[in-house]
């Protein structure tokens, strides 16, 4: 049992370094201050708990089974992850917002953009299973499943309190536009792989 965790945890870890969407998401986020990063994390691993939880109780096999579902939501994310970029691009060559949006516009674009992710629950699927023991029941998948989150969680932490810590030069507004148009371009590209390779 305690190594199958801790098999969980080293996989976790490795998957959390990957950047993706939430990576992109965050940079763009801690821009505007500490509190939009965090609500954005926040969002993103609500989405994220409630795939792992799906895939524990068996529910993400609905999603695999019916291919409408499965393409429904993966254009919805697509669609959502090139709005952000536009939305990005358009900040770059705009003024430096004074005032930080409400978190709850930053939670949301973190649920939105992992919930609308269907390779999101076909990953927990697949991932899950792999580090249970023989003969474990379905109480054990689901607490692997918190175990993912919260290594998922504490990793995006690690990231926005790093970048808290250089805010000052991240906000500059030559390096600002910078990253708004790298996260806006990251986002855009993703967008657009998650249309053209459904699976």
């Amino acid at each position: 049992m305690w190594s199958s965790l801790a098999a969980l945890v080293a996989a976790s870890f490795l998957i959390a370094l990957s950047p993706g969407p939430g990576t992109a998401l965050v940079l763009r986020q801690s821009v505007r201050g500490r509190a939009s990063a965090l609500a954005t994390v926040f969002g993103m691993e609500v989405a994220v708990a409630v795939w792992a939880v799906a895939a524990a109780l068996g529910l993400s096999v609905l999603l695999t089974a019916s291919e409408v579902a499965y393409h429904t939501l993966r254009v919805v994310g697509a669609l959502f992850l090139v709005y952000l970029g536009v939305k990005a691009f358009r900040s770059a060559s705009g003024p430096v917002e004074e005032v930080a949006p409400p978190a709850g516009h930053a939670f949301r674009a973190g649920l939105v953009v992992n919930l609308a992710n269907p390779k999101l629950g076909v990953f927990a699927i697949s991932f899950l299973p792999q580090f249970l023991p023989a003969g474990s029941g379905r109480g054990t998948l689901l607490l692997f499943a918190l175990v993912w989150v919260a290594v998922d969680t504490l990793w995006y932490l690690v990231v926005v309190g790093v970048l808290d810590r250089v805010r000052g030069w991240l906000t500059r507004s030559r390096v600002r536009r910078t990253l708004e148009r790298v996260s806006g371009g990251v986002l855009v590209a993703l967008g657009l792989r998650l249309v053209f390779d459904p699976r």
